[in-house]
């Protein structure tokens, strides 16, 4: 797409606008729970749903958002889904129940599902070969610094305003991405679009959202449960039929044979796994500097900032290191880089070193911006344009899934870790007991009620309960991140360093819906 350098700059900071809100989003509400934990009283699954309920939603719809984009228009649909956004974020601040906030937080992910293909398919008209990387390198880095810059909105307004205002603070910002969206954003989509199969639709929702449900109430509540044993049968045999399905369709909502590209299967497959591990990262730590460090939300944002700093400066050295190294050691390295993030964050303690920390996150941090960047690059730049929406779904499907299952599943095994290693003393009333033993913020809360001796006893054995499973959930994760390190050089070995074929691109634009890949 020929468009002026002035006009590509400000479409890409449209895009990067769109990102951060929607990282932003994400991550503000996870130093947000505690205070959650202490005014609706959400029980630990209520607490991971509300925690998980934006990013499934976003998963589950990425596919279908990308399709409806690639179809009806990315700018056209990038500006409906702002707009969404703005009006869930209203819903989403003055929610009055657990149940309501879950429901709004929902909202929000279907409207981020319309935001987040739409951006990176711009990206991928707009820009081309080693220009993609470079504005692929900067969205992603600075998307990064959205993780962190939620946490520091979250602080700086619960300091001086009720949790629903890190919500409502989304608005402005959306008025402003609506009205420069429309001035600056080139419309672009699919030549000769297909129909959405919406069999399909329905099938991967049920089944992501029931495999989602197992893993959260299986890690909680074990198998004896019969609505657990539904919910796992109901999303497999969903999923199943997705997959069996889409090779029948003249014209299907995930093509298949993309997969068979090697570079893009093993890309993809790195992305899920790499997010399984970090992105529970941003949960665990709020938890941890609030209830176990006692800081507040603003002092606990701010400690997360310089890891920000790394995320930035990976994803500005990841089109070098792609040109340097190639694509499948530069990630190896992001891989090796978070692996020794993670070996560094398992030396935590009950009493903080921040020194210790501040090494550990700006090492984890490059390293996540090398994989992110160049994945998302790889993955765009093997499929024609015509299709990018529906290539760009993908891939952040991968991230959001990834990252949604991190969540759930570290999550839940660092509580069950946290009440193995419990310790309630003698004499605590069994509702209090029950509550130490659901949370560290329900044990924060009760510890406060108790008298000074026993409550403090029971923090102090709270607290080294889940500094334990923090530490071994850390070690677990470094091991995951140094195997995909070594997955990578074999799977992405050979990938060219510039993935840039307009031939391809002309030909399928060209091409009929079913002849064009995804």
């Amino acid at each position: 797409m020929n468009i002026g350098r002035g006009r590509k700059a400000g479409t890409l900071v449209v895009c990067v606008l769109a990102q951060l809100l929607i990282a932003i989003d994400l991550t503000v509400l996870h130093l947000v729970l505690p205070t959650l934990s202490e005014q609706m009283h959400p029980s630990t699954t209520e607490m991971l749903w509300i925690a998980d309920a934006y990013g499934f939603a976003l998963a589950g719809l990425l596919i279908t958002m990308g399709n409806i984009g690639d179809r009806v228009g990315r700018k056209k649909l990038l500006l409906i889904g702002a707009a969404l956004f703005g009006v869930a974020s209203v819903i989403t601040a003055y929610a009055p129940t657990a149940e309501l906030l879950i429901a709004a937080r929902a909202l929000l992910g279907i409207a981020a599902a319309t935001l987040m293909p739409s951006t990176l398919s711009i990206i991928r008209n707009v820009f081309t070969g080693k220009e993609r990387a470079a504005a692929i390198g900067i969205s992603g880095g600075l998307t990064i610094l959205g993780f962190g810059l939620g946490p520091l909105v979250g602080g700086v307004l619960l300091d001086h305003f009720w949790w629903g205002s890190v919500f409502l603070v989304n608005v402005p910002v959306v008025i402003a991405m609506v009205i420069a969206g429309a001035l600056i954003l080139p419309e672009s989509k699919n030549p000769a679009p297909g129909r959405i199969d919406v069999p399909s639709v329905l099938l991967s929702v049920v089944g992501m959202v029931g495999i989602v449900y197992t893993i959260k109430e299986v890690a909680y509540k074990g198998w004896a449960h019969g609505d657990i044993a539904v919910a796992a049968v109901l999303g497999l045999g969903c999923l199943l039929a997705f997959l069996l399905r889409q090779p029948r369709l003249a014209e299907p909502l995930m093509d298949l044979k993309l997969f068979t590209q090697r570079a893009f299967s093993a890309t993809v497959g790195t992305t899920i796994v790499a997010m399984f591990a970090q992105l529970a990262v941003s949960v665990l730590f709020a938890q941890y500097l609030q209830l176990v460090a006692g800081w507040s939300p603003l002092k606990s944002g701010l400690a997360g900032l310089p890891g920000m700093g790394g995320a930035i400066l990976g994803g500005v050295l990841a089109p070098l290191g792609i040109k340097v190294f190639g694509r499948a050691v530069t990630i190896a390295l992001g891989c090796g880089l978070s692996a020794t993030g993670f070996a560094l964050y398992s030396g935590i303690g009950v009493t903080i070193v921040y020194t210790d920390l501040l090494f550990a996150m700006i090492v984890f941090g490059v390293g996540l911006a090398l994989i992110l960047a160049v994945a998302t690059d790889t993955v765009l730049g093997v499929v024609p344009k015509a299709r990018a929406g529906a290539a760009s779904a993908i891939s952040e499907t991968a991230t959001e899934l990834g990252g949604a299952l991190g969540i759930a599943v570290l999550g839940s095994v660092l509580g069950a870790l946290y009440r193995s290693e419990l310790v309630v003393p003698d004499g605590v009333p069994p509702e209090a007991a029950g509550t130490i033993a659901d949370t560290l913020g329900g044990a924060v809360q009760v510890a406060a009620q108790l008298p000074p001796a026993q409550g403090a006893v029971v923090l102090d054995s709270a607290k080294l309960a889940f500094v334990d499973g923090l530490q071994l959930t850390m070690l677990c994760s470094a091991g995951l991140m140094a195997v995909l390190a070594i997955s990578a050089l074999f799977t992405l070995r050979g990938v060219p360093k510039i993935l840039e074929d307009p031939e391809r691109d002309t030909a399928d634009s060209a091409a009929s819906p079913a002849s064009a890949p995804v």
